[in-house]
């Protein structure tokens, strides 16, 4: 076999000459988008590129002049970098390839986040590495922004409510280890409602975002500081007694009284109301600890405003924590369908004989997780505190008008068409334009003749929401719809107004009918209301009929029509 020389080389041989080879290597990694760097084991720089250079800042020929090679490491500026990179370049120098993620702060160059890659090279004359630095830092960027937007609240730059709550199971969930002290501190703003409807919702926004800037001024970096929701404010105190966080409290709260909002040429002076409460070995969980701070401030509240309570587990913090605790049962209960109907009888006083016709007031019970009946007098001031009255509202007539085959009051009103339900609305219901169209739609839809509906509303509602609830029945009364004022005579505000209020009847509050037998004062204003109503041409209710003795009173008097526990005690309507 003859021996064939090889060819030599042309312009397109895949064979180069080793000079070639090494320009069109450093050719590439000088254009290269990425920094490039190769060091020795000594972790000196034996390549860097252009780009590489100019971000840490140093010419490339210092970098890697011979016998006076930089160190990498001495150009990241952050201690912790450092220290990652020396674990990451051993790892790459026993041939195990490394990534990570890392911010570099070189002393002459721009600070940026970085990908750095290592890979070893074996070498007769030595051990090297080749790492590559990917900026990163757009994206980081990024990724802090989007952290921070979910963590923190739009409005105010506090963290949100989310976060607070997680921040505060941290720190229960440490208390074995660390039993504290903490403190948590509930703040709510007291006139923030006069700005919002006086200036408008741009107005409270301002106030808002002002008022969380001045807060976030008295605070110590290492606690947090959180917009809850609305006008709440919350405060996490790490390390902090009891005594020291009332005095924080005090200090929020002045810091607020001393403050006017200025907005449309128009001055505001705001007040606000703290509750403080000890995160300690006896916490219980977040819920336990946030459930008691927001009672108390409820009670610095309801005690006058602008001040500070501490929650001491003092009957008064336990009512309020009570009643807060409500609004997840009530919630749940809405979830669960645990609310049932029950209806008491109204008698005709002038002309029924039949004690079965006339018409029923429908009642509301709440079946509780034990299967107990609980009366609307223990879950009503939870339900209209905290804006839940509407829900329960909207479940009345979701369960009574609207084409439901299971309705009692459906099937009822079609055996017998003279009967009459009266049905109680809230205050907050009547302020909420959606409850409101849901109740047009229900009448809409609603299979049963609508004057047979009497919708009852409270004494204190129609006056306080004269305009509004005076508005609702003119816009009711289109479908055919009754109204009653409830517990009439409880405030015994003017007559004047009734008017100008289109209402059909007056339900004399009971506290005035139990005792007219022998208390001749209210006997003397049920007399007058009745008097009073019959020039009106309204109808006459009497609540809280208990006796015979009181019943033949009323008729005495002249009073339309009666109700209570001598006529009927109330009873579950029954569903076909």
């Amino acid at each position: 076999m003859n021996n064939v020389p090889p060819k030599p080389a042309t312009a397109c041989s895949p064979y180069l000459e080793p000079d070639i080879e090494r320009e069109l290597l450093r050719a590439y990694i000088d254009s290269a988008s990425d920094g490039i760097f190769v060091v020795c084991d000594e972790m000196k720089f034996h390549v860097a590129n252009p780009l590489l250079a100019t971000w840490l800042g140093v010419d490339e020929a210092e970098l890697t002049a011979h016998g006076e090679r930089l160190p990498i490491t001495d150009l990241f500026g952050v201690a912790e970098t450092e220290a990652e990179f020396r674990e990451h370049f051993s790892a790459a120098l026993h041939g195990q390839p490394a990534r990570f993620e890392a911010e570099i702060r070189p002393p002459r160059g721009e600070p940026r986040w970085v990908e750095i890659s290592m890979n070893r090279v074996g070498l007769e004359a030595g051990e090297l590495v080749i790492g590559i630095l990917r900026d990163i830092t757009d994206r980081m960027v990024l990724q802090t922004a989007l952290r921070h937007h979910a963590s923190h609240d739009d409005l105010t730059g506090l963290a949100n409510r989310r976060e607070f709550q997680q921040r505060l199971r941290t720190l229960v969930d440490a208390l074995p280890a660390k039993r504290g002290p903490h403190a948590l501190i509930y703040v709510d703003l007291d006139q923030f409602k006069v700005v919002n409807d006086t200036c408008g919702h741009l107005a409270g926004d301002e106030l808002l975002r002002q008022l969380g800037l001045r807060l976030k001024r008295l605070v110590n970096p290492r606690d947090v500081i959180a917009r809850l929701g609305g006008d709440e404010f919350g405060l996490l105190l790490h390390d902090c007694g009891i005594e020291e966080a009332m005095r924080l409290a005090e200090s929020l709260c002045d810091a607020v009284s001393h403050y006017r909002f200025a907005w449309d040429g128009r001055g505001f002076e705001i007040t606000a109301s703290a509750g403080v409460c000890a995160i300690d070995g006896d916490t219980i969980s977040v819920e336990d600890v946030l459930s008691a701070a927001d009672a108390a401030c409820y009670v610095a509240k309801d005690q006058g405003r602008n001040r500070v309570q501490l929650y001491f587990g003092g009957e008064t913090c336990k009512g309020k924590r009570q009643e807060m605790q409500w609004v997840t049962r009530l919630q749940k209960a809405l979830e669960e369908n645990r609310f049932q109907m029950w209806q008491q009888r109204i008698l005709d006083l002038k002309g029924g004989i039949d004690p079965h016709s006339g018409h029923v007031e429908m009642l509301l019970r709440l079946i509780d997780e034990e299967g107990r009946v609980v009366a609307p007098g223990v879950f009503f001031p939870a339900a209209e505190r905290y804006g839940l009255m509407p829900a329960i509202d909207r479940w009345v007539i979701q369960h009574l008008l609207r084409d439901n085959p299971r309705s009692p009051v459906l099937a009822d009103s079609a055996r017998r068409a003279e009967m009459r339900y009266a049905i109680n609305l809230s205050g907050a219901s009547l302020n909420d334009d959606k409850f409101l169209l849901f109740l047009e739609d229900a009448l809409r839809r609603t299979r049963m003749a609508t004057p047979a509906l009497c919708f009852e509303i409270t004494e204190t509602v129609a006056v306080a929401n004269f305009g509004r609830v005076r508005e609702v029945m003119q816009h009711l009364r289109q479908f055919g719809c009754r109204f009653a004022l409830d517990d009439f005579g409880s405030g015994m505000s003017s007559f004047s107004y009734l008017k100008n209020l289109p209402v059909d009847s007056l339900k004399i509050d009971g506290a005035l009918v139990r005792n007219i037998v022998d208390d001749a004062a209210d006997l003397a204003m049920v007399e007058a209301i009745t008097r009073v109503g019959s020039v009106l041409g309204l109808k006459i209710v009497a609540e809280f009929v208990e006796t015979d003795a009181t019943l033949q009173r009323l008729r005495e008097i002249g009073v339309d029509y009666a109700q209570g526990y001598a006529i009927h005690r109330p009873e579950p309507m029954q569903a076909n």
